[in-house]
């Protein structure tokens, strides 16, 4: 079973995601302060729905689409609120 050039290319773009989604999990467990904590968690869901794109592009699979724009439109409500929390507004 070969492998094509698209395949290939996901398989790097995933593996730089998923070490930089294992970097912001430090920051997200050590972060100083909370709201770092908070931008790291946006930022892991932002390479997350990424993955699913481009896993939705390799494969053809429109449903990956469907569900990494659902997962987008929830972490940004989450993030929303987190943030709104921090200010005391909750």
């Amino acid at each position: 079973m070969s492998l094509s050039l698209s395949q290939y290319l996901f398989a790097g773009a995933s593996f730089v995601m998923a070490v930089l989604i294992v970097i912001l999990l430090g920051r997200l467990i050590v972060g100083p302060t909370i709201p770092d904590r908070l931008i790291a968690l946006d930022t892991v869901n932002t390479l997350v729905s990424g993955i699913m794109l481009l896993l939705g592009a390799v494969y053809d699979a429109v449903v990956m689409v469907d569900v990494a724009i659902v997962y987008m439109a929830l972490s940004f409500v989450s993030t929303l609120y987190f943030a709104r929390h921090l200010e005391g507004g909750v």
